[in-house]
């Protein structure tokens, strides 16, 4: 079959949605192509099924300080894991089925199967031909497997299977402490998994600044074994079970996580018949902000690029490649970066990285120790460091890195700070109600105050009012 449309979309994860619900705005003759199961990855593997597993992971982890808190007998609290992991589908299927009802609804404007370009306008899905005006990339990506480990790959999980597991063993290895890694392992290891999780690199869940990371890894330290540097990890076969070494340690454990990262699913889409450069990854150049590749009547967003992977930053390139397929293009500002990592406390960036700013003598960095954080003691929650890049010539707000109690609420504040290009004098003229969490960034804000030296007339939190302001 050869089919004409104005725009195909190569993909129905979150930026291929997004970027339909542009596409849509302006013409009813697209195509929604997608190869494997429906359903984004956010939604199915991602970012919504482990955060099921993580609240029922701190449900259970709470029981260790009921004791002091006055509720007796925690010790005879149990969990029953399958049911921890049939839970965590029951969510996943919520979500997962809101999707497929979205994408049944577009009738025959969805093809199932993998696309290849021809060229720039033409693409095969098997015996279908499909002309486009534009296309649109949004293929996302998939965790990386090493095939060294096909051989025992019944003792190898990645978050595409995880959740799927009817149960899981007494001990399990993670490959990797980025964001997925550093996320499960700790929940794991609360459901009373016993786990060790070997990580190449000496910073973890992709911290920068070195303060921050000491503190992450000490507190993490205390919930499950952690094996830092060290070189790369080799996975072997040992009876029925795993072996895990690397130079200095080894360890046997029943199944291994492997979350070392995620790759583009570029392999099976012929990109070479664009008649572009490649670079190394087999990844095009491209805009980032119109999403076009090149001069190509083609676009790409989402975890597909690699430049942002995170859901919000992949509906943003979703809607920046859906709008400028079908109107003329536009360059769009990108959000402040804003990353969270749900671990516990949450780790958080935003802004301008540790290693943007480190040798940058305009900058100064104010820091505050949530184990003094007066509404974090009260809920026994009080653990953590703050840091926050400052430009020293005028106090304004550069970005910031931090492990601290419900971090994902304090990383939107600065973000929202940042993108409104505010300074510390501006945040600290804002209420903060007490006693809460917030108080945190008011005294983080404070130490910054301190260290630029910098002093306004009048007592600093409460702006001046002058008769003008009264009349």
């Amino acid at each position: 079959m050869r089919k004409e449309v104005e725009v195909a979309i190569i993909g129905a994860g979150s930026a291929g949605l997004y970027a339909l619900s542009q596409v849509k705005k302006k013409t009813n003759n697209y195509l929604l192509i997608n190869d494997g199961p429906y359903g984004t990855t956010c939604a199915r593997v991602g970012c919504m099924p482990s955060k099921s597993l993580i609240r029922i992971s701190e449900y259970y982890h709470d029981r260790l300080d009921f004791e002091k808190s006055g509720i007796q007998n925690s010790d005879k609290l149990s969990i029953s894991v399958p049911d921890v992991l049939k839970r965590v589908r029951k969510h996943r299927d919520i979500l997962v089925a809101g999707n497929i009802k979205n994408i049944t609804r577009l009738g025959n404007k969805v093809l199932s199967g993998r696309a290849e370009f021809i060229n720039a306008n033409i693409l095969k899905v098997g015996d279908d031909v499909i002309v486009a005006k534009k296309i649109i990339i949004a293929t996302g990506s998939t965790p990386i497997f090493d095939p060294e480990w096909e051989a025992f790959k019944e003792h190898i999980l990645t978050t595409d299977e995880l959740f799927e597991q009817k149960d899981l063993p007494p001990t399990l290895g993670v490959l990797g402490l980025g964001v997925i890694g550093l996320e499960l392992g700790q929940a794991l290891s609360r459901l009373g998994i016993k786990v060790t999780a070997v990580h190449s690199k000496e910073f973890i869940g992709v911290l920068s600044d070195p303060a921050v990371n000491d503190v992450m890894i000490a507190l993490c330290q205390k919930e499950f074994d952690i094996w830092l540097g060290g070189g790369r990890a080799v996975l072997s076969k040992v009876g029925n079970k795993i072996q895990i070494s690397n130079d200095e340690r080894e360890v046997l454990v029943d199944k291994v996580l492997v979350a070392i990262g995620r790759k583009p699913n570029l392999d099976a889409l012929k990109l070479e018949n664009l008649g572009i450069a490649l670079d190394k990854r087999g990844m095009p150049n491209f805009d980032a902000q119109t999403m076009q590749i090149e001069d190509l009547p083609v676009y790409i967003a989402g975890d597909v690029n690699a430049d942002r992977p995170l859901l919000h930053e992949a509906a943003d390139e979703g809607r920046i490649a859906g709008y400028n397929a079908v109107k003329t293009n536009r360059k769009f500002k990108r959000k402040v970066l804003l990353s969270i990592v749900f671990t516990s406390p949450n780790i958080a960036f935003v802004g301008k990285a540790y290693n943007d700013i480190k040798d940058d003598d305009n900058v100064i960095t104010g820091s505050y120790d949530y184990t003094k954080q007066s509404r974090a003691m009260l809920m026994n929650i009080n653990a953590g460091i703050a840091n926050l890049y400052v430009q020293k010539s005028d106090g304004k707000i550069l970005g910031a890195q931090m492990a601290v109690p419900q971090g994902e609420h304090l990383a939107h504040h600065l973000a929202w700070a940042i993108e409104q290009g505010l300074t510390v004098y501006d945040m600290l003229e804002l209420p903060f109600y007490h006693p809460t969490l917030e108080e945190g960034l008011y005294a983080l804000l404070l130490n910054c105050v301190k260290k630029l030296g910098i002093k306004k007339e009048g007592v600093l939190e409460v702006p001046f009012i002058t008769t003008s302001d009264n009349e």
